[in-house]
């Protein structure tokens, strides 16, 4: 029932976003310039995104829905022109919250103990993290002109399924999973995506990994 919703939701969302586009092209709205509501479109993604994952993916719609929405708003005169001008680092302080949100929420129900957790941040540069243990929750992989590798074959899901969130923006981020593991992607994608190259990977109904967040001009690989 489950992925029949989504099969829906995904398949609504393509009809919604044709008509609106046909609207436009037909000039069946002649008084409205489709590029003022173009940012609405990722807006609606970002919604959809959120909805679709029954809230799991956080950090990567409502980072789309904030910036797409600063947009839509500048664009309909209800910001000033320089407004993204003066208050774009602001994205960074959300991220931060988020990661901080999605921490307390993995950890919700669990002994406050970070052992199960890990945080990855690559900024023009690399990181190298090798994740252990039998109680693994998940984590926060953030890379912007960077290129991450995370290594969890040694770990173990405490509840599936861990939820890993990843933020990619012209970067790239290599995940190296075990090869038994079923893994989900829930992530928005713009201009990026997330390729799965192992050569038997998992195919079990309940995933043992979740895969969220955004890629922007970015992607993620999951190899073993």
């Amino acid at each position: 029932m489950a992925r029949s919703s989504r099969r829906w939701g995904s398949a609504g969302f393509f009809v919604l976003l044709g008509i609106a586009l046909l609207l436009f092209t037909t000039d069946a709205v002649e008084s409205i310039d489709p590029w003022t509501w173009f940012p609405g479109l990722f807006v609606l993604l970002g919604a959809w995104s959120l909805v679709a994952s029954r809230g799991r993916n956080l950090t990567g719609p409502v980072l789309v829905i904030a910036v797409a929405g600063a947009f839509l708003l500048r664009n309909l005169n209800y910001l000033p022109d320089d407004f993204i001008g003066t208050w774009w680092p602001a994205v960074f302080v959300l991220l931060g919250l988020l990661i901080l949100l999605n921490r307390g929420r993995r950890r919700r129900g669990h002994t406050a103990s970070a052992n199960g957790e890990f945080t990855s941040v690559s900024i023009f540069g690399g990181d190298s993290q090798h994740v252990g243990g039998t109680d693994f929750r998940g984590g926060d992989v953030v890379a912007i002109f960077g290129g991450p590798t995370i290594d969890l074959r040694d770990a173990t899901a405490v509840d599936k399924p861990a939820v890993l969130e990843i933020v990619s923006v012209f970067g790239g981020a290599e995940i190296r999973v075990p090869e038994d593991w079923t893994v989900k992607a829930e992530s928005v994608n713009i201009f990026g995506g997330l390729e799965d190259t192992r050569r038997n990977p998992g195919t079990a109904d309940e995933p043992d990994l979740v895969v969220t967040g955004v890629s922007v001009f970015g992607g993620v690989e999951l190899t073993d």
